[in-house]
């Protein structure tokens, strides 16, 4: 049977091809992991260890993302430590710093306040930037107890969109934080509004397991949530004994120890373009009173042990 020169520089080309290409392609690519762990340093606070020695416990647990506070890196800084100094103690840990914890009163009516409050947050952001944190928590601080006027939806929009106007600059984006008892920002419909009316295109939601079921946001709607919208969450848990009314911060529990939906609300965020960071959130008492790399190491396996087979 005769080949024609054109079948002949075919079988080559397909021949050399596969020479180059893996044989088991499937087996060859790594997918991506849904998750990232992440500590955030709440879960650890109570210990009262520093900076420096909260990295450590993170990284010896286990952890390679965290979430720092800022007063905490400002107190390390204070003491006589470096931005620069910081970052390479991150590099040398292997640890990076998904999130910063802040509380600047960046939404409140009050227009002198507010904008000391926008200055407070650019210096914060400006410093973390230096440590390579590319997002800072900015919940409704100073608008959030139950004697706080109710903002206006659309003032709060323009106010969120301020501060993402210096994130253009800092590349540090604010994650707009959901807190469920406070007075303002408390529901899921209402970050989603502000996040949605502030027409920039950085805007980012931050939600939590407990505060979302704290503020009464129905867990059907969470998947309205557009897929870029949340980079990070608050993970943890709340126990069945204590309805939403009279729950509190320091009553959440490892994500797994309670009642809350967890793999549903999982499944719901799950973004198949990128990796969320899961960052564990709680302020237990019971846990502080623990040795921290005891309570670390023990957040990073219920966390883990969560997203099996989300």
């Amino acid at each position: 049977m005769s080949i024609s020169r054109r079948q002949t520089l075919f079988t080559l080309a397909t021949a050399s091809a596969a020479s180059v290409l893996p044989q088991n392609s499937s087996a060859s690519v790594t997918k991506s992991p849904a998750f990232v762990p992440c500590l955030n340093m709440s879960t650890i606070r109570g210990q009262k260890l520093g900076f420096v020695k909260e990295l450590e416990i993170a990284s010896k647990a286990g952890f390679r993302s965290v979430e720092i506070w800022i007063d905490s890196l400002q107190e390390y800084i204070k003491n006589g430590g470096t931005p620069a100094q910081a970052l390479k103690i991150l590099g040398d840990l292997g640890i990076k710093v998904e999130n910063a914890i802040g509380f600047a009163p960046w939404i409140i009516d009050d227009d002198a306040a507010r904008a000391k409050g926008v200055d407070q947050l650019k210096t914060e952001m400006e410093l973390l930037a230096q440590i390579g944190c590319m997002r800072v928590a900015t919940p409704s601080v100073g608008a959030q107890g139950p004697q706080a006027p109710r903002i206006d939806l659309l003032k709060a929009a323009e106010r969120y969109r301020t501060i993402l106007e210096i994130s253009d600059q800092t590349k540090v984006i604010p994650q707009l934080e959901l807190w469920g008892f406070s007075k303002n920002l408390n529901k899921l419909s209402e970050v989603m509004y502000v996040a949605i009316e502030s027409g920039h295109p950085s805007a980012r939601v931050l939600l939590d397991v407990y505060h979302l079921y704290k503020g009464g946001s129905s867990l059907d709607t969470l998947k309205l949530v557009g897929k870029p919208g949340v980079e990070i969450f608050h993970i943890n848990d709340y126990p069945a004994s204590l309805p939403k009314e009279t729950i509190t911060d320091a009553d959440r529990v490892y994500p797994g120890d309670g009642i809350a939906p967890i793999a549903q609300i999982l499944k719901t965020i799950k973004n198949p373009d990128r990796p969320i960071v899961l960052s564990l959130e709680v302020f237990n008492k019971t846990y502080y009173a623990q040795d921290a790399l005891k309570v670390a190491k023990t957040g990073l396996e219920k966390i883990n042990k969560a997203i099996a087979g989300v």
